[in-house]
C-alpha cells in the first residue's frame, strides 16, 4: 500500500521545488577569491598593488624566514581598530580589535599561531599597532588546521606601509582597496598566493 501525503506535505514539496529554479539572490551567491602574484592582488574585476614576505613566497614557509606561504588558503575572519575604521559591510566573521589583542608566534607555545588575550608571556604579535597597518586586517588560514609549530605564524591580508615595503609573511594593500574588498568577502573566500 502506498502511504498517502497529507496536503502540507505536498504543499511544501511544490514550493521547494519552485524555489529551485530560481535564480539565487546575490547574497546566496559564492564570494570573491584573491590571487596574489608578483606584486598584485587580484579578484573577479578588479587588481592592485600588493606586497608580500620580505623575503618573496615559499612553498616551505618557516617562523621568522620573512616569506609568505605559497598556496591556496581560507579567508577565515577579519579585524578592524573601531577608533580608527568602522565595522566593513563584510559577511566574513568581523571582530573590533581591542588592545589587549595578540597572535602567539612562540612555536613552543602551547597557543602557537592563535590569537590570545595581553599579557601573554610566550612570544607574541601586538595587534594593536601605532603604525595603522593593522587597522584592518583579515587572517588567512595558513597553518590553522592542524598548526605546525615552527611552520609560520600570524599571516594576514592587512594594510600596506605607504611604501609597499615586505611584510614579515602577510600579504599587503592599501589601505582603501582592502575597505573596498571586504564586501566582497565572505564564507568560502580563499586567497592564492603564488611564487
Amino acid at each position: 500500500m502506498t502511504p498517502v501525503l497529507s496536503s502540507g506535505v505536498i504543499l511544501r514539496r511544490t514550493i521547494l521545488a519552485a524555489f529551485a529554479t530560481l535564480p539565487l539572490p546575490v547574497s546566496a551567491m559564492s564570494y570573491a577569491d584573491l590571487v596574489y602574484e608578483k606584486g598584485t592582488l587580484s579578484w573577479p574585476g578588479g587588481s592592485a598593488r600588493a606586497a608580500c614576505g620580505k623575503a618573496g613566497v615559499r612553498a616551505d614557509k618557516r617562523e621568522g624566514d620573512h616569506a609568505s606561504p605559497a598556496g591556496t588558503f581560507p579567508l577565515m575572519c577579519a579585524f578592524y581598530r573601531p577608533d580608527r575604521l568602522a565595522a566593513s559591510s563584510t559577511r566574513l566573521p568581523l571582530a573590533a580589535m581591542k588592545p589587549s589583542d595578540g597572535w602567539v608566534d612562540d612555536p613552543g607555545d602551547p597557543r602557537y599561531n592563535t590569537l590570545v588575550t595581553l599579557p601573554y608571556s610566550a612570544s607574541h604579535e601586538e595587534l594593536w599597532r601605532a603604525d595603522g597597518l593593522y587597522d584592518l586586517l583579515v587572517v588567512i588560514g595558513y597553518n590553522t588546521a592542524p598548526v605546525a609549530p615552527g611552520k609560520g605564524s600570524a599571516i594576514f591580508l592587512h594594510v600596506a606601509a605607504a611604501d609597499f615595503s615586505g611584510t614579515e609573511g602577510c600579504i599587503a594593500v592599501a589601505r582603501e582597496v582592502l575597505v573596498s574588498l571586504m564586501g566582497l568577502l565572505g564564507p568560502g573566500s580563499t586567497i592564492t598566493i603564488k611564487t
